[in-house]
């Protein structure tokens, strides 16, 4: 069996499917090439780096590692692949590469790699059959294709980070099958995810209800992974970790004020008279929500000068009174509560300079309405906004 024809049908055997479409050409043995660096390539475009033979990597980033490895040391793939290696994969040797590798059979080298035991003669023990956690793993590496928006969500991380380094966010290790909303943010295999939809219940052939996400990762790709998958990868990496919102809840309603904040305060909300065009065509539902501890008038001067008020007028449309909660905490809380529909809009302060204001969400007066009085009572704690209904809807709780 040769070097490249075995390491194919160890592939083939583990259920990752060879797609050669951009490199398929030539006859049989130079399009199992082309198709086994196509599989490489995938991995590089997915994980913005080569596979790894490191022990702590899976099996099949270990295996793309040893048929790299392999390419590198042939030069008949040398030549099949020479102008078709658009990442210089193979222009320099891995300083991880085991070269006597490249000498195994397949079962010696799964043996390697830690896939199988080394029973000779169990026939209790299945080789060559995937188990079902590594078929969902081949379906959600296959199914991650890159974010075309991801300019809308790439600040959304860089925040989440800044917020854990602040201690404002912290990780908590993942129980089985917990709640899941949209807006979440969790750590899968060292990186960080977004929920950025939450698609519609339906019943799944294990008669168990489950939903389509929208998740978006920090390294600009995105998938979407059923509810059920994801709760199911996160159970199973040791490491798997929820990221908690932003705003402590419990602090919030403590009745406790913090050293910088006073006892009480006043939730506005604005609305803009600017003539920018998003603006202008939405304006009934564009507010701003803040929170004061001072007069609102003397808050909003001079709002034509101030990129926070979108260099326009504005115009006052609620107050709420609200005592004995942290004014910072309640601030985060309502703006994470709403993060879903904050508006995506940039404008230009007086010197020229971009400015993206981060204050203003596409949310009905009625709907702020209800989240005031939810934060007075408590039972903001299980709820989120459904921006598809326009509702505040309540979660079931786990």
């Amino acid at each position: 069996m040769s070097e490249i024809s075995s390491d194919e049908q160890l592939l083939a055997d583990l259920g990752v499917e060879v797609e050669a479409e951009s490199l398929m050409t030539g006859n049989t043995r130079e399009s199992r090439i082309l198709a086994g660096f196509e599989e490489i390539v995938k991995f590089v475009k997915i994980n913005n780096r080569p596979p790894l033979h490191e022990e702590n990597k899976d099996i099949f980033e270990r295996i793309y590692a040893v048929r790299l490895d392999r390419i590198r040391a042939s030069e008949e793939c040398m030549i099949i692949l020479d102008g078709k290696d658009q990442f210089n994969l193979i222009q320099e040797a891995s300083p991880n590469s085991n070269d006597a590798l490249s000498e195994v059979d397949d079962d010696t080298l799964l043996s390697e790699l830690g896939a199988i035991p080394n029973e000779e003669s169990d026939i209790t023990k299945l080789k060559h059959v995937r188990t079902r956690d590594e078929i969902h793993a081949a379906e959600e590496i296959a199914r991650r294709t890159p974010c075309l928006d991801f300019n809308r969500f790439k600040n959304l991380f860089i925040q989440a980070q800044a917020e854990l380094k602040s201690g404002e966010r912290q990780t908590r290790p993942f129980k089985d099958y917990a709640k899941m909303k949209a807006g979440d943010y969790f750590i899968l295999s060292g990186q960080i995810l977004y929920i950025a939809d939450f698609g519609d219940e339906f019943i799944n052939q294990n008669n168990k209800p489950d939903r389509r996400l929208r998740v978006i990762y920090d390294n600009g790709t995105e998938s979407n992974i059923l509810l059920r998958s994801l709760q199911r990868a996160l159970n199973k990496d040791q490491t798997g970790r929820r990221i908690t919102d932003q705003t402590l809840l419990g602090p919030l309603f403590s009745g406790i004020p913090e050293v910088s904040d006073t006892a009480s305060g006043t939730v506005y909300v604005l609305r803009s008279k600017s003539d920018h065009p998003i603006v202008s065509k939405s304006r009934d539902v564009i507010h701003k929500i803040g929170i004061t501890s001072g007069d609102v008038k003397k808050r909003i001067a001079n709002p034509k000068i101030d990129p926070t008020f979108l260099m326009a007028d504005v115009e006052v449309i609620a107050t709420y009174e609200l005592s004995n909660m942290s004014r910072s905490k309640l601030e985060n809380l309502i703006h994470k509560f709403f993060e879903p529909v904050r508006l995506d809009i940039e404008i230009k302060d007086r010197f020229g300079n971009p400015v993206v204001p981060r204050e203003w969400f596409l949310v009905p007066l009625f709907v702020i309405d209800e989240a005031i009085e939810r934060i007075k009572n408590g039972s903001i704690v299980h709820c989120r906004y459904d921006a598809k209904i326009g509702k505040i809807i309540e979660d079931q709780v786990k």
